[in-house]
């Protein structure tokens, strides 16, 4: 480890906290529906699209429309998205001329950027056209993010209205994020990129020679504006097999150190937005600073163990840190905080293969996501699911002082805690099924590249990428199957909907109470104890779920390591 290293994380997290206010303001002006400086452009064409789709923005929904609607929506995309897979050889931009998608890669793919997981089992740029980069994924990285935030504006409603039957209007919510936030910012974000050396073209490739005079084809393009939302959208899904180790996706350290903010600045920024909606920011600051801490010991245990490297290779002589499967223009430091970034934020973009970290280094990426992506986590899907581990926080602080639970106002009674319960048990119930199955079929032990613990490692990292809406994995395992692209897709499915559905009904159940002003008696969610709670609750329940897969996969990887034993 070294004090570059180090002080570049403690940058990272600097900007990030400057930037939470600003950027939680203007999340609290489109969660209000208030007009923004943007509104004087964008406006019209804001009126434009609900008279085009006669939408009333002023009409209310109740949680149940709010869930059908959304459902509807992801549904028509995923289909849509189908298709354009199926006909890609059909349909313009093909400059390479590549054939369609067979039919489950192409429901595998269109599952994954429905969901905002962005999982590819195919390479980019072997695969897919122009059009299909363009039209059936980069849209919904606008869309998928956009559907993530409109969530967790839904929740903040169900905690700061009082004796209300509504939580909004899904299609105001989703225009609103779409045009005043998510565009302007990739427009910016792309221009910085292409600025940065990345292609934005609709050329298919180029030919060069090489400086020893080989003639080599590289492929190129529209990379720039989907390397934007891609990051910003916590998609993470890339143009190139390689992702953000691609020199064309992410050129330098500059673009590195961009890319890893703008994968948390909307995450931050929703934080300070929740207590702005409740009426009180310093709840947002508790709920970061829980984050924070969680996001602080990863980070400090991963890049503790890639820098310390390997023992096997040190005991053959090979000194110093990991470097296996790392981009020389990132080095230890950089790439160990991007694998911790992308993993806490839902992203699943990579500058490193996750498969060459040590075993401990490779665990913190797994075990982010096994939280339940809530360590800042996607945009939206992070904080809402953090607001879940906080209702059972209270309803575990009720039990201690023997009160009714309440949270910013709100009594928390059986069903919330009920509900909550069902939303983060999806998560391990669908990873360690999935991965059981995955782990005892003839199909499923074709996948992975390594055997023993690591092999087991890498099944279990792929259905808790899938699950958790991640995308990343340990790159050994060969998922274009059949049997992986079927039962991935349904994972991904689940992982995202499944959780929503009771997350949304909490929202409309706390939107029809009225409004509990707290005593002396209450218990306060403002403070280090009740970050420390926070902490304890996210750890105990998302973390001991997983502890049999943990000791069977990365644990029993580290253990032959240091008994003189590669993977």
């Amino acid at each position: 480890m070294t004090f570059s290293g180090w002080l570049l994380i403690i940058a990272f997290v600097g900007i990030l906290l400057a930037l939470t206010k600003p950027i939680g303001l203007w999340l609290f002006a489109l969660y209000e529906g208030r007009r923004t400086p943007l509104h004087t452009v964008l406006g019209p064409v804001e009126r434009g699209f609900y008279r085009l789709s006669g939408i009333n923005p002023n009409e209310e929904q109740s949680w149940r429309r709010y869930a059908v609607h959304m459902l509807i929506f992801n549904t028509a995309l995923l289909l849509f998205t189908y298709v354009v897979l199926r006909l890609q050889a059909h349909l313009p931009l093909n400059p390479l001329g590549f054939g369609p998608l067979n039919e489950p890669l192409s429901f595998n793919t269109a599952v994954s950027f429905t969901t905002n997981t962005n999982w590819q089992s195919y390479s980019g740029e072997s695969t897919m056209s122009n059009l299909s980069q363009m039209l059936g994924l980069t849209i919904h990285n606008f869309l998928s993010a956009a559907t993530g935030i409109a969530l967790a504006f839904a929740f903040f409603r169900g905690f700061a209205r009082r004796s209300s039957a509504t939580i909004g209007n899904f299609w105001a919510d989703m225009t609103r994020i779409t045009l005043y936030l998510l565009l302007p910012i990739c427009i910016v974000y792309a221009l910085f990129l292409i600025g940065s050396g990345v292609p934005q073209t609709l050329a298919g490739s180029v030919d060069v020679t090489t400086l020893e005079g080989a003639k080599q084809t590289l492929a190129l393009g529209p990379v720039a504006s989907q390397e934007a939302i891609k990051m910003l959208g916590t998609n993470g899904g890339g143009f190139f097999n390689a992702n953000s180790a691609h020199p064309f996706e992410n050129p330098s350290a500059l673009t590195n150190f961009v890319q890893m903010l703008s994968i948390f600045l909307i995450g931050f920024g929703l934080t300070w937005t929740f207590g702005k909606a409740v009426g009180n920011t310093r709840q947002g600051w508790a709920i970061l600073s829980a984050m924070l801490i969680l996001f602080l010991a990863g980070v400090s245990l991963t890049y503790w163990q890639e820098a310390a490297g390997n023992p096997v290779l040190h005991h053959l002589g090979a000194l110093g840190g990991n470097m296996e499967g790392k981009e020389v223009r990132f080095g230890i430091a950089a790439s160990a905080l991007f694998s911790v970034v992308t993993t806490a934020a839902s992203c699943g973009a990579v500058n490193a293969m996750h498969d060459s970290f040590t075993a401990l280094g490779g665990l913190i990426p797994m075990f982010n996501m096994q939280l339940g992506e809530v360590v800042v986590g996607g945009v939206g899907a992070g904080i809402y699911g953090f607001l879940l581990f906080a209702i059972l926080a209270v309803f575990v602080a009720g039990l201690m002082v023997g009160r009714t639970p309440e949270y910013v106002g709100k009594k928390i009674e059986g069903k919330e805690v009920k509900l909550a319960v069902l939303a983060i048990a999806v998560l391990p119930l669908t990873i360690l099924g999935c991965s059981a199955i995955a782990s005892v079929t003839t199909a499923g032990l074709a996948g992975p590249l390594n055997k023993g613990p690591h092999g087991f490692s890498e099944i279990l990292y792929a259905f808790t990428s899938a699950v958790a809406n991640n995308g990343s994995a340990f790159a050994g395992i060969s998922a274009n199957t059949p049997f992986y692209n079927g039962l991935l897709g349904v994972a991904m499915w689940i992982g995202r909907f499944f959780i929503i559905i009771p997350m949304l009904a909490i929202a409309g159940s706390l939107a029809a109470k009225k409004y509990t002003p707290e005593t002396a008696g209450s218990f306060p969610t403002t403070g280090p104890l009740w970050t420390g709670l926070l902490v304890g609750i996210v750890l105990i329940v998302g973390g001991l779920t997983f502890l049999p897969g943990l000791a069977l996969g990365p644990i029993a990887d580290h253990l032959a390591m240091i008994n003189g034993q590669l993977f």
